[in-house]
């Protein structure tokens, strides 16, 4: 029986790497696509060898040619930590429309079903607990994390745009802070600041008073729920995450005693615009897709820190980490 064909942008980022796994797992041929601006090809040397794997180095934002058919298409592509989309702006605005317009005009002339990763980043600094789909946002569109939230409101509203007029099979995943192997150790994301400071032997940097929140979901939780999604009836947004709630300080704290480093948090001011809770309602997704997570976060961090340990940038000493 012949395989059916998806193509995963992203694929050598985080999500799109796992994501690449599963629909292997799963019995599917898997395109990768990746840029590499912030994927690193580590993350899926595994499957080069694999013959229901092929990869293309190639910018989503530019172009996108796939030859044959195509059945699904995931599109991940775009930077995703405060870092990356700081420091590239433009290529993170462009990889959400221009990119995301390029894929859904791939999908329109093949055929394929779409599923865009969009963000929780979408309610901005919410002013309703815990957020729902129907919830708008509160997003400063000027401010320095509007390159990234206002790329993924455009993403959203032409995904919807091609399902009305076009009538093209969309689905849209509204993804929360989630963690684990195949993160970069330093790329400004709270789980990995933390631990590579922890492991670095230096103090844990909160913001503000410590006590705004998060919500963490182990990435098989995540991508568990993505898959449930494609293959579920429902094109309108759907929020996947992990409803446990936790302060920074707390978490903080945690790191601090998983890694046996010995420090201590500090703080600094709260950054311009940085959420003060986040915590998705899952609702919808419990009862459309009978998704939730299964990995709690003792489990999913211990899983976490032991492929940190693993990386050779855990091995060097502060000043070459610094230098990189």
């Amino acid at each position: 029986m012949k395989k059916k064909r998806v193509l995963i942008t992203g694929a050598a980022g985080f999500l799109g790497s796992h994501l690449c796994d599963r629909f292997i797992k799963e019995g599917y041929y898997v395109i990768g696509m990746d840029n590499l601006i912030t994927g690193e090809l580590r993350n899926i040397e595994h499957l080069f060898k694999l013959p229901e794997f092929e990869f293309y180095h190639q910018d989503v934002s530019k172009y996108i040619h796939v030859p044959g058919e195509l059945d699904y298409i995931l599109h991940f592509a775009s930077p995703a930590s405060p870092i990356d989309y700081l420091k590239i702006p433009i290529q993170t605005l462009k990889v959400s429309s221009l990119g995301t317009h390029n894929v859904l005009g791939l999908a329109r002339a093949k055929n394929a079903r779409v599923l865009v990763a969009s963000t929780s980043e979408v309610y901005g600094d919410p002013l309703v607990h815990p957020q729902s789909e129907e919830y708008w946002g509160n997003v400063n569109p000027v401010g320095p994390r509007g390159c990234y939230d206002e790329a993924k409101r455009f993403q959203e509203a032409i995904t919807m745009a091609y399902n009305n007029v076009h009538g093209l099979e969309t689905r849209i995943v509204r993804i929360f802070n989630t963690y684990g192997p195949r993160m970069r150790l330093n790329d400004g994301r709270v789980l990995p600041t933390f631990i590579g400071q922890a492991i670095r032997g230096e103090d844990l940097t909160a913001f503000g008073d410590g006590s705004q929140t998060r919500a963490f979901c182990y990435v098989s939780d995540l991508v568990d729920g993505i898959y449930r999604l494609l293959f579920s009836d429902y094109h309108l947004p759907v929020n996947i995450g992990n409803p446990v709630e936790i302060t920074m300080k707390e978490f903080a704290e945690e790191i601090i005693k998983l890694t046996g480093s010995g420090t201590k948090v500090i703080y600094k001011p709260l950054p311009t615009d940085d959420p003060k809770q986040r915590k998705p309602d899952i609702t919808k997704a419990k009862t459309i897709l009978g998704w939730e997570p299964k990995i709690d976060r003792a489990e999913g961090l211990k899983i976490t820190y032991d492929y940190f340990k693993s990386l050779p940038e855990y091995s060097i000493t502060p000043k070459e980490f610094i230098n990189k």
